[in-house]
Formats: C-alpha cells, sequence, structure tokens
C-alpha cells in the first residue's frame, strides 16, 4: 500500500470531518472522497494538505458546492449517483495521516484519481473566492 504524493486535484479516501461534526465535539468523521486541493512544499515537515468533501447530497443553504459531471465520475471511478464538491468548507491536515483509507474492495489503492485541470481551476477559484469573502470553513484536523 501506497500513499500518493498530495498533488492538487487528486480525489482521495478520506474520513472527512463535517464543521458541524467538529463543532459537536466529534473527532472522526465519515470515508468519502475528498478532493485534495493545496499541498504545502514537500520540503515542509510535517507537510500540510487542504482536503474538500464529495457528497451525493445536493448543496442546501450557505452550502457551496461545484457538481461533478458524469463524465468525471465515471473517469476516476465514482459511483453512477449525482455528486458534488463541497467548496464553503474543507479540513487541514497533515500528509500523510491516520483519516487516508483504501477504496472500498481495493486495499492496495488510496486514490481514485485526478479531477481535470478546467474543472479544478473552477473548485479552487471558488474556495479562494470564498475564502477571501469569509464565507469557508476550516477544520483543523492536525
Amino acid at each position: 500500500m501506497t500513499i500518493p504524493e498530495p498533488s492538487p486535484g487528486l480525489v482521495v479516501r478520506y474520513d472527512y470531518l463535517w464543521s458541524r461534526e467538529a463543532a459537536a465535539g466529534r473527532i472522526q468523521g465519515k470515508e468519502r472522497p475528498a478532493c485534495l486541493v493545496v499541498a504545502s512544499d514537500s520540503d515542509t515537515k510535517p507537510r500540510f494538505v487542504v482536503l474538500l468533501p464529495i457528497t451525493h447530497s445536493p448543496p442546501l443553504g450557505d452550502t457551496v458546492a461545484v457538481e461533478i459531471p458524469a463524465k468525471v465520475r465515471k473517469a476516476i471511478g465514482l459511483d453512477d449517483a449525482p455528486s458534488w464538491i463541497v467548496v464553503s468548507e474543507y479540513n487541514v491536515d497533515e500528509w500523510p495521516n491516520a483519516g487516508l483509507a483504501p477504496l472500498p474492495g481495493r486495499p492496495d489503492l488510496y486514490a481514485y484519481g485526478f479531477i481535470p485541470p478546467g474543472l479544478f481551476a473552477t473548485i479552487k477559484a471558488r474556495l479562494v473566492a470564498l475564502a477571501r469573502e469569509k464565507k469557508s470553513e476550516a477544520v483543523n484536523r492536525t
């Protein structure tokens, strides 16, 4: 089992902790696909990453998310159900971390694949805009 290099756009299986769960005192979330959006320099120790959750639930209320097109879901091995990458909250964690998990039925694999560059640029731009407006919420898992 090799942990992948943390590259922007990589979709991994991760124990994502929602901000509402963290606020309620929980320290563990649910394993789900998550998009790695930022990684600190490989010379930095410990190395930090920012992970965005992927969910089947369409965004409601203040939640901001980008839908993953069906052809992208299929290409990276997600299921057929509609999915969104939430950009209005994120986890900050060390890399590697205890929240990484192997894909279901694939104990040797931690990553689904990469979000295509054009879609990733949209996701990153939405995240940065929300952060500038102070409309995103971080859960520090370090």
